[in-house]
């Protein structure tokens, strides 16, 4: 028992030294590492809010320029097309001939085709119960969309109105 008792004397001994030693290495470990922090810090040269908006306003300096170069280079291609357009001589007028001057009758305009809203819209008002889209599909021959958007816009503007449904009437 006696030799028991000096053993964990000894143990316990060790085990205080072994604490020692360890809280000494954690305070060299500590002032190392702080060390080593404030040598990295001054390696590495901060740069100050100040210096990263100088460096973005010299960047931007420079697009801008760009921008207003391209911008005066636009402007000048369009100046010199539309000098251009000037430019163009005029036409010369027909050489005179020595032939008799019968004088020509007017040319005789062409009568505008009827457009395909006039077309709907005609059909529309010769029908005395009105029409309904299938009828003017075999009148006309357009197809069942294109006369449903002529319906729907020849209505708003007035020409034709519904009296029934899927029947047109003159307005």
């Amino acid at each position: 028992m006696k030799k028991l008792k000096k053993d964990l004397q000894a143990v316990s001994k060790e085990f205080k030294a072994l604490a020692k030693k360890t809280k000494e290495l954690t305070e060299k470990l500590k002032k190392t590492a702080a060390g080593q922090l404030e040598k990295a810090q001054t390696a590495i040269k901060l740069k100050s809010p100040a210096q990263h908006a100088a460096e973005a306003l010299k960047v931007l300096t420079k697009h801008t320029g760009k921008l207003i170069k391209a911008v005066e280079k636009f402007e000048k291609d369009k100046a010199a097309k539309k000098a251009k357009a000037k430019a163009k001589p005029a036409r010369k007028a027909p050489a005179k001939t020595k032939t008799r001057t019968a004088k020509k009758a007017p040319a005789k305009k062409k009568a505008a085709a009827p457009t395909a809203t006039d077309q709907v819209v005609n059909i529309i008002r010769r029908s005395k119960k009105g029409a309904d889209i299938p009828t003017l599909m075999k009148k006309t021959g357009l197809a069942d969309k294109t006369l449903r958007n002529i319906v729907f816009r020849a209505g708003k503007q007035g020409k034709i109105k519904r009296a029934d449904r899927g029947v047109y009437v003159a307005a």
